[in-house]
């Protein structure tokens, strides 16, 4: 059964399967989890739960609280984690990644050398901080998380963020050497 949202319901499903949440909530688990990897916006996520509900998949409680507005608090039915679990047996699709620092490279002949290196200094900078964060989470889940079933896959997809962050460090630190390289040579 293919949703309209692309994976939002999917992922939606997935962030669900670990507690029930909010609207409010998942976006803040997204922001310290797979949103290193996955990003869904308050415009996706809103449009994608009422998809979930209408299609029996998740279930809406609202929780009231005098002097506070109503909380949609919405939880997997059985027939979500179905869902879930037939999705998570399909291949991956496969998408071609759009990077603007590759494009700008690409046409890098038409300006100065300088500013594809101050391109690339930046990324290396970013990579390396990504480095650091990635390090940090994972010892933080290794220490609150340990007992935690998730915890073998939580670490699978750090440490794909780990190696990538590190073959990008590498290769900002071989593309400064050649823009340093072609710099010379004018």
């Amino acid at each position: 059964m293919k949703m309209k949202g692309g994976a939002t319901p999917n992922a939606l499903l997935g962030l669900l399967s670990l507690r029930p949440m909010s609207g409010y909530d998942i976006r803040q688990v997204i922001s310290q989890s797979i949103g290193y990897f996955w990003s869904e916006s308050y415009g996706q996520i809103y449009p994608g739960l009422k998809r979930l509900e209408t299609a029996g998949l998740v279930s809406k409680k609202t929780e009231r609280k005098k002097g506070s507005p109503d909380r949609n608090v919405y939880s997997l039915t059985e027939d979500g984690r179905r869902r879930l679990r037939e999705w998570l047996k399909q291949p991956v699709a496969e998408v071609v990644p759009r990077n603007e620092l590759l494009l700008k490279l690409f046409f890098g002949a038409h300006v100065s050398t300088n500013i594809s290196r101050e391109h690339v200094q930046a990324y290396l900078e970013r990579c390396q901080e990504e480095l650091r964060v990635y390090g940090a989470i994972t010892k933080r889940l290794r220490k609150e998380e340990a007992n935690d079933p998730q915890l073998p896959f939580w670490l699978m997809t750090l440490n794909m963020g780990l190696h990538h962050s590190a073959a990008m460090v590498k290769w900002c630190r071989e593309t400064l050497k050649e823009l340093d390289t072609l710099k010379q040579g004018k």
